[in-house]
Formats: C-alpha cells, structure tokens, sequence
C-alpha cells in the first residue's frame, strides 16, 4: 500500500489519502495520489495510443478526469482502478477515430488489450479482428452486450449497470463473466460460438 506524508509527516494510507479528496476536493491531494501512477497511466495509454504526445495528453485528460470520478466513486484498489479507466479511456478515443472515418466498433477492452500488442498488429489485421469483435458483440444476449457494454466503454461499476438496466446486481457480475467468454470463443472461432 502507499503511504503519503502529510505537513505533520504521519504516514497516510492510500485510501484515507482517497477520503481526504472526497472531501476537500483539494486537487493537490489528487495530484500526490496520482503522481506515482502516471507512468503506468502513460505505459497503457501508449500500448493503446502508439503514439507519445497522444500518451501524454490521456495521462493528463485521465488526471481531469479523475477530479471529477473519485468524488463519486469508491475506489478500493486505486491501482488496478486507474487501469481500467486508462484503457477505457484510449479505446474511446481509438472508438471515436474510427467513428470519424465512418466505422462503427464497439470493442472489449481485454480484447484489444491483447490485439494491441500481438506482432501481427498492422491495421488491415487488427481492422479485420475489430469487425469480427462488432459481428461477435451482436451475438451476444441482451444482457451480456448491455452490460459489458456499460461496464467497458462507459466505466460503469455493477452497481450503475444494475440500476441503468433493472439486472439483479448479482447477476450483473456473471453477464460480463460469460459475456467476455462468449467473445473469446466467437472471436477465436471467426464468427461463431
């Protein structure tokens, strides 16, 4: 766990640092709770992005970005969180570039997570698996698509996807479970599953 030392230099634990935010709003302790994340927040959005300047304005559009979430939300494991959001966020840029030149994709972020860096990754290849991607999203059941869907490209915890659908939060978690296999196996299988 990391640790933080306030003016009184009492070691702060990173989920009271978290607290402190909530409720200040200090941008300042945001700014130290980030601090030692963003190489990891560049190192994902560069997998993502492949390009640095592009890199380096999501770490900052992330750190934006987070003024506003961590007021809302809980987070546990800021860590692993701040991964998610780094990658949701590159694959709605990559999502909205794609938008711009006329394709409609929705993508899964494990998924173009392991695209992204296979050595065969030129575009007409990695355009190809994105389309199969679209094609194996349509075959999923209502459930599963919406809320990987929600989850994946709107950030959404299972809460917000229980109360968005009318989903029993219980069954939130084995939609996107089952979804994501779903996908694997389709995309794997070129189409079916």
């Amino acid at each position: 766990m990391k640790l933080f030392h306030f003016k009184d230099h009492k070691p702060v634990s990173e989920a009271d640092q978290l607290a402190a935010y909530r409720r200040s709003g200090d941008v300042a302790v945001l700014g130290a709770l980030y601090a030692p994340y963003m190489d990891m927040v560049f190192g994902v959005s560069f997998q993502y992005l492949r390009n640095e300047e592009d890199s380096k304005d999501a770490v900052m559009q992330i750190f934006e970005k987070l003024i506003i979430d961590l007021k809302q939300h809980e987070v546990s494991n800021l860590k692993s969180w701040l991964h998610s959001v780094a990658r949701n966020h590159c694959l709605m840029k990559l999502r909205s570039a794609r938008t711009l030149a006329g394709f409609e994709v929705i993508e899964d972020v494990e998924h173009e997570l392991h695209l992204a860096t296979q050595p065969e990754d030129n575009p007409l290849h990695l355009d190809g698996r994105l389309d199969a991607l679209d094609e194996c999203m349509q075959k999923l059941t209502y459930e599963q698509r919406v809320s990987i869907e929600l989850f994946y490209m709107q950030d959404k915890c299972y809460r917000d996807i229980a109360g968005a659908t009318g989903f029993d939060m219980s069954k939130v978690k084995s939609y996107i479970q089952n979804g994501k296999r779903n996908l694997k196996i389709c995309v794997e299988g070129h189409g079916s599953y």
